[in-house]
């Protein structure tokens, strides 16, 4: 039979090449081609098949090469990314810090230390860039995806121009695994009914076990394995913690893909909720920091900058930065550091207490990263294991200048009390708190540069790397202080397993990687030359450029609202000399500092950058965007709904909204009716004792807002709900009005009551009919406080404004059975 040829009405046509060519690897596609009226096309081989199609199976040949999955390049290593959150390079054992990282410290005795890779200053974005090798405006991640807007290089989505590691790898042979934090989902797409478009499965993983958000409850996690939203496996009371669930889920992926696919290779992104806030951590590594955070923030950046220049981390003559480098008018509040000899005694007992939770946070989740090293160990892997451990940012200062026991106050701009903060002294890093320790920490773990997290200076950008490979890497224990990025992980692992980002995939062009391979500084000297020229920064309104050993940095503080971009003052630091960005060159170096800026303007509009946006976390956070379900005045929810993310579930801030429940009481009723939010923010609907209870959590500050019915509901149907009118804004932007709860159409409770101005949580805890996920909103019942004793129809939500009593009786009538 003649492959080459196709029968078209009576003549033999030759088939073009395009027609016959078609995806040789694991995923295989299917073309589509224009047609018109009368065309027949009909399917061919693949190209290159070298087999004999006969009527008789008998008397064919068949050839099973263009069929068989391709093969990850012999020899090639498997690859393990170990990525913590919020670490500045003062923080880590391994750098001189104090928290002790026994599994880094024992990668980094075995490999080699970086001490200048730099990243974006931001999760969302640093994660896009190490996924796809590409910047991270390039990416649509301008800042995390919940501050997406309507601008190329703020989309919250990684376009097709961006395939990503996960995605070359995966058609190359190698399985692919992601566990813990996600963070480049789009914020309309959490949700069980939403796309999965941009999901890890669909971005090049077989495996998916973590969460989407930017954070989580360490204790109470909203959990999603592979294309579906889960339950934790145990709860706080039986030993769980995250980042231990995380070691067990990784250990059992391996030891499941050994078992079945023992030569194929793989990668595994693993990306623990550490160091994000909420600081949760077991109380035995609490207590091994006890005391040792008591000497304050000033005195631990003077002791760790010695440690890192004695272990050669930063060359000898670094001076230190100041902890407050902003003039007044130019600088965020929110980020000023309270220096410690101006604190009272309850605040240097709380504000020592957070650095203790941190630090323990930090080695317990190392802990269980070392139970990960030891399998690879026990079972013959890591020596040819490319182990790459670091951080996504400089560490936070989202907890304040004060500190926070709940981290959502500063989302929502609203300031911390430190009476309310010593409620929870001894507590603190437990199911109890959310907590996030203040500014004064963020510098010191940031050591030794200006600012921390969010910002263009180094105390944003630059974060611990460690890499291990013993069958790849000849040096022992060695530091490296060639310049990197956080887009140059793509090109490394790349050229490690070798393996080239295709040019095209999948019929997309793709854009060039914006990183180079750092796999020539394995064998390169300590002091070697740097192969990268320049690297743009660009996070909240900050803005800065690197190029061959100079930088210039736009003094302008993040989250400030205050905008008036061309009036910003640059700074120029020759960072080969000054490696703590402490000497503004500006004066001396007018010339130098103009190349440099022109430099910015180059990057930003080849990468997409602009708009700059400075606006506040809460007024970044509030924007409506757009979603596949259009924005709607009234929400109906049914029972068995589960924890409908905040992002596409009704939105109630800064607006009048009601709650209406149809329900048929049996006898002995109780439990959760509707919930949404947790202890730390949130509103609940509920029966308790046979009476209605309404509960707003206001930001976790006691004592929380409560309307209870004063007479037990006795058996029979009801519409039960509350009314929530606003009548203006506080002082911090919260709602204030007056509330209602009905039964039926009587008012059974009344009085005033304020709601938060933003998110209750960007760690989850959904929306919920019938129970209340993951940690309860109420301290009037435990979680999941499931709802028995009676039937609930149906539950509306409207924000629409119009009169509780008109759509009380609408509702009624609607579900009358």
């Amino acid at each position: 039979m003649n492959l080459t040829l196709k029968r078209h009405s009576s003549r033999l046509v030759p088939i073009p090449r395009f027609v016959a060519t078609f995806a040789t690897s694991v995923l295989l596609t299917s073309a589509s081609y224009a047609q018109t009226p009368g065309d027949f096309i009909d399917p061919s081989p693949p190209e290159g098949y070298d087999g004999q199609i006969e009527l008789d199976i008998r008397d064919s040949k068949p050839d099973w090469k263009p069929y068989i999955p391709k093969a990850a390049p012999e020899g090639a290593p498997n690859v393990l990314f170990i990525l913590y959150d919020d670490t500045g390079i003062g923080a880590w054992s391994a750098y001189g810090g104090r928290i002790q990282m026994p599994t880094l410290d024992r990668l980094a005795k075995n490999g080699l230390t970086y001490t200048q890779w730099h990243n974006t200053a931001l999760c969302s974005p640093t994660r896009s860039t190490i996924l796809t090798g590409r910047n991270h405006h390039l990416n649509g991640m301008s800042c995390i995806t919940e501050g997406a807007q309507g601008y190329p290089g703020w989309s919250g989505r990684i376009p097709a121009q961006c395939a990503t590691v996960a995605q070359v790898l995966q058609d190359s042979g190698f399985s692919t695994f992601w566990l813990g934090k996600n963070h480049n989902v789009a914020e309309p797409d959490v949700a069980p009914g939403a796309g999965r478009q941009e999901w890890p499965l669909a971005k090049g993983f077989d495996r998916f076990y973590g969460f989407l958000g930017g954070e989580t409850n360490q204790w109470f996690p909203d959990l999603v394995e592979d294309n579906r939203f889960v339950e934790q496996p145990y709860g706080p009371e039986d030993g769980y913690h995250l980042s231990k669930d995380l070691a067990d889920q990784a250990i059992r992926m391996l030891r499941n893909q050994k078992a079945s696919n023992p030569s194929r290779p793989w990668f595994m992104w693993y990306c623990p909720g550490a160091n994000h806030a909420p600081h949760h951590a077991p109380e035995d590594y609490i207590a091994k920091y006890k005391g040792k955070f008591d000497d304050g923030y000033e005195a631990y950046r003077e002791w760790v900058l010695e440690k890192m220049i004695s272990k050669g981390i930063m060359p000898e003559g670094t001076e230190l930065t100041p902890l407050n480098p902003f003039p007044e008018d130019r600088a965020n509040k929110a980020d000023y550091v309270r220096p410690w000899g101006e604190l009272n005694e309850d605040e240097k007992k709380l504000f020592s207490r957070m650095a203790e939770v941190f630090a323990a946070f930090s080695e317990y989740t190392d802990a269980q990263v070392g139970r990960l090293i030891d399998y690879l160990e026990e079972t013959g892997q890591l020596d040819n294991t490319l182990v790459i451990y670091g951080a996504d940012n400089g560490t936070s200062g989202e907890g304040s200048p004060s500190g926070s026991v709940n981290e959502n106050k500063f989302f929502n701009d609203y300031p911390d009390s430190l009476e309310e903060n010593m409620k929870y002294l001894d507590v603190l890093g437990s199911e109890e708190t959310y907590n996030h320790m203040p500014t004064g920490w963020a510098a010191a773990f940031s050591t030794p540069f200006k600012m921390f997290k969010r910002y263009s200076h180094s105390g944003g950008t630059c974060s611990p790397l460690v890499i291990h490979w013993p069958k790849g890497i000849k040096a022992r224990g060695e530091v490296r202080h060639q310049y990197s990025h956080s887009v140059d992980i793509t090109p490394t692992i790349l050229e490690a397993v070798g393996l080239e980002m295709p040019s095209v995939y999948r019929g997309v062009q793709q854009w060039p990687l914006s990183g180079k391979s750092m796999l020539y500084s394995f064998d390169a000297k300590p002091d070697g030359p740097t192969v990268r020229d320049r690297q743009y920064f660009a996070m909240l309104g900050t803005r800065g450029v690197w190029e061959k050993g100079w930088k210039a940095v736009a003094v302008h503080a993040p989250l400030t609202d205050r905008g008036k971009f061309p009036e910003d003052e640059w700074e120029l630091y020759h960072v080969d000399d000054d490696r703590s960005e402490n000497k503004n060159l500006a004066k001396e170096h007018p010339d130098k500092l103009k190349a440099l800026v022109k430099a910015w303007d180059e990057e930003a509009e080849s990468n997409l950058v602009l708009p700059l946006d400075d606006r506040t976390a809460a007024q970044i956070l509030a924007v409506e965007r757009p979603s596949a379900e259009p924005i709607r005045e009234r929400y109906t929810y049914y029972p068995g709904t589960t924890a409908i993310p905040e992002g596409v579930a009704v939105n109630v801030r800064n607006r009048s909204y009601k709650v209406l429940a149809n329900v048929t009481i049996e006898q002995d009723a109780s439990g959760v009716i509707f919930a949404h939010g947790s202890r730390f923010g949130g509103h609940s609907l509920f029966i308790k004792d046979g009476k209605l209870h309404y509960v707003y959590n206001f930001l976790g500050i006691k004592p929380e807002q409560e309307f209870v019915s004063k007479k037990a509901l006795a058996p029979g149907k009801y519409t039960l709900g509350m009314e929530f009118t606003r009548e203006g804004a506080g002082d911090n932007r919260e709602s204030l009005g007056k509330t209602k709860l009905y039964v039926n159409d009587e008012v059974v409770a009344e009085g005033k009551m304020r709601t938060q101005p933003g998110k209750f949580t960007l760690s989850g805890d959904g929306l919920c009919i019938g129970y209340d996920s993951g940690d309860a909103v109420s301290e009037q019942y435990q979680s999941p406080g499931r709802f028995t004793g009676g039937q609930i129809q149906s539950v509306e939500v409207s924000v629409d404004g119009a009169a509780y009593e008109d759509r009380e009786l609408e509702l009624r009538r609607a579900l009358r059975d």
